[in-house]
């Protein structure tokens, strides 16, 4: 069966909400551009008029254009491995899909087969929460995973040394990537679906990991600062470097104060710290 294809052009704000407004609609692949995404469902299970209602509600507010084609039946993991090279975090971590050979030289390893999920190492924004998650103790510590996606994060910090791992996303496609992603790492943890206030979260972390983006950041803040033990630490990615005043302002009005912050191709880190 041939596959519909759409390639999407749209503010980065949205990317990651239209995806999950898509996936609700059938669309069943998507891959990342350096402006938007591709979005792919089978031919027969297109739903016309649920495709049209999404795109009329985001078009203006998420600046969408769009080009509209049939693509053959594809074998994604045959593309996978034509498109999906390793990544080296620092000599932190070396992250490969299956299919790659295991190298040397690294502190840690994660096997991630990412299907259409984001999270692979290979954005900015995932590539440097990893990197600051290596100059943070997890030992011993309770972690959220806020938005996993394919759950490289989560798995980062089973490496680190945490003693509890949570983490959900509001996509099943990624619950159900991430959960294959915890078990090739030997993470024996599963991921929930849901946003922050669907999941059913009990007690306090001290350590909270989210990737998403600024809009989503800054709704969830004070849910963060609530869920944090004393002390506890905020990693936050998703967002541009112009972007980091208006989180650190946002997040100080919650009690958190920035220690430590990075930026990479235009995307930003934090680091904040519960007073």
């Amino acid at each position: 069966m041939d596959y519909v294809q759409v390639s999407i052009t749209c503010l980065e704000d949205y990317r990651e909400i239209l995806i999950a407004e898509l996936a609700a609609v059938g669309f069943e692949s998507f891959l990342e551009t350096e402006t938007g995404f591709e979005a792919y469902v089978q031919q027969d299970l297109f739903a016309r008029d649920s495709f049209d209602e999404v795109i009329a509600t985001y078009r203006e507010a998420a600046g969408l254009t769009l080009v509209e084609g049939i693509m053959p039946k594809v074998n994604w993991n045959e593309e996978w491995e034509k498109n999906y090279d390793p990544i080296e975090v620092d000599k932190l971590v070396y992250v490969r899909a299956s299919f790659h050979t295991p190298q040397p030289g690294f502190q840690y390893e994660i096997v991630i087969n990412p299907k259409m999920s984001f999270g692979t190492g290979h954005h900015a924004t995932t590539f440097q929460l990893l990197s600051m998650q290596g100059k943070i103790d997890h030992q011993g510590k309770r972690v959220l995973d806020v938005g996993s996606g394919t759950g490289i994060l989560a798995i980062m910090a089973h490496l680190l040394g945490a003693k509890q791992v949570e983490a959900f996303d509001i996509d099943s496609w990624c619950v159900d990537n991430g959960n294959e992603n915890f078990e090739l790492n030997r993470v024996a943890t599963r991921m929930g679906l849901g946003t922050i206030r669907e999941v059913k979260l009990q007690g306090s972390y001290a350590l909270i990991l989210a990737n998403i983006n600024k809009n989503v950041l800054l709704d969830e803040l004070e849910i963060y600062a609530s869920l944090l033990t004393d002390q506890g630490l905020l990693l936050l990615s998703g967002f541009y470097s112009e972007d980091i005043a208006d989180l650190v302002y946002a997040a100080s009005m919650q009690g958190l104060s920035l220690t430590m912050q990075t930026t990479k191709d235009n995307w930003a880190a934090l680091c904040l710290q519960k007073n």
